[in-house]
């Protein structure tokens, strides 16, 4: 695959340790011993181990409740992802590389696909944190009080809160780097590029969410069951139409941002603003009125969400803590290993709210019998 080498991914992938050309196969192993550095492995098999539990429970639902939303939100995610990365990694081979050069490159991993384009990890970290964002706000009721739409926009918020924490720790253990000559990186949030802050970290789960809560979600909740054929498609059309959502959804930005990369920024950081804003006055209403109120709980309980959630906010606090010598010894903005830094403040305060909607969710009420993911649910309870 030498000839879909831009010149571009070369040198990302020359300044991570590796090279291009050197690559092959459209899966190749190694040695976690052999990776750039320890935090590699680490993280990767968290994302994978969160993964795989996800995908394994959200069977376990489907058999035992026949609630198939959270095995139609894993396959949908990874649909999406099949949808949106490709391109990105061989512009030249779809077409558009003379509107889309090499946004970014992974470092290499234990296990790699497309000739060093997508490790497992990123294949994996869609539907694991997709599940994780839509599990959490399912268990405090947000989408039956106030709707898809809402409901949508709060799976957006939980999974930005969660994805930054990674987001912004990544190139400077150099998981990954950017292009930061590439227009559409601009403009950059410290090491990270703001339309990945806005569009990949909160638009595309909150896109996603409402195609599964308005395709499945809705229906399940009223009791309606779904045969194999169905599921299928749906879960087809849900992970194109996330897609397509992907690029609706920060439109304004897109166009808006014609007029220069100031405009575009603060269009996207406006965009982002509205999500948190409705997102957090949601949150936070429904908990306390689940609290004042808890008869109303939807009596609906993911522990899978709730634990492995704080698995994964303590691993992710681990990788931080062995990061911040080096960031705090770094000269503008560049550790002594010339790695870029993220915004420590804004992944602080990603870590804290990512901490209170996980309270909120160990917090909540129940109402009478409590159904677990995994449990066969009460007759009366179609959740």
């Amino acid at each position: 695959m030498t000839e879909h080498c831009s010149p571009t991914f070369s040198q990302l992938a020359e300044e991570l340790g590796f090279s291009c050309a050197e690559m092959g196969g459209l899966v190749e192993f190694r040695s976690p011993f052999a990776l750039e550095n320890w935090t590699l492995p680490v993280l990767e098999s968290t994302i994978i181990v969160g993964a795989v539990l996800a995908l394994v429970l959200a069977v376990v639902r489907l058999r035992r409740h026949g609630d198939p939303t959270n095995l139609v939100l894993w396959f949908g995610a990874t649909a999406y992802l099949f949808v949106i990365e490709p391109p990105l990694y061989f512009p030249a081979a779809f077409g558009i590389e003379e509107h889309v050069d090499t946004m970014f490159a992974h470092n290499v991993f234990t296990v790699d696909f497309l000739w060093g384009r997508l490790p497992l990890y990123i294949v994996a970290i869609y539907p694991f944190l997709a599940t994780l964002a839509f599990e959490l706000v399912r268990m405090l009721g947000i989408f039956r009080r106030y709707g898809v739409l809402i409901g949508a926009a709060c799976v957006g918020f939980v999974h930005h809160c969660f994805y930054e924490i990674f987001d912004h720790l990544g190139p400077q253990l150099r998981w990954w780097e950017w292009s930061t000559t590439n227009p559409i990186n601009q403009p950059m949030f410290d090491s990270v590029p703001l339309p990945s802050v806005v569009v990949f970290a909160a638009l595309w789960p909150m896109s996603l969410a409402l195609c599964v809560q308005y395709f499945v979600g809705r229906h399940v909740d009223r009791g309606r069951e779904f045969s194999g054929l169905e599921l299928v498609w749906r879960t087809v059309v849900i992970g194109l139409l996330a897609s397509l959502g992907t690029f609706l959804l920060p439109l304004p930005a897109t166009v808006l941002g014609i007029a220069g990369t100031p405009v575009r920024g603060t269009v996207y950081a406006l965009e982002l603003v509205a999500v948190v804003v409705v997102a957090v006055w949601a949150l936070s209403t429904q908990w306390s009125r689940l609290r004042r109120e808890p008869d109303q709980a939807p009596g609906y309980v993911n522990d899978f969400a709730r634990w492995y959630g704080v698995v994964y906010l303590g691993v992710m606090a681990l990788l931080w803590a062995t990061a911040l010598p080096d960031f705090f010894a770094a000269v503008d903005g560049v550790t002594g290993n010339g790695d870029p830094l993220g915004n420590l403040w804004y992944t602080l305060a990603c870590f804290v709210l990512s901490i209170l909607v996980l309270v909120a969710a160990f917090t909540v009420p129940t109402a009478g019998k409590t159904e677990r993911a995994g449990e066969r649910a009460p007759a009366q309870q179609s959740a």
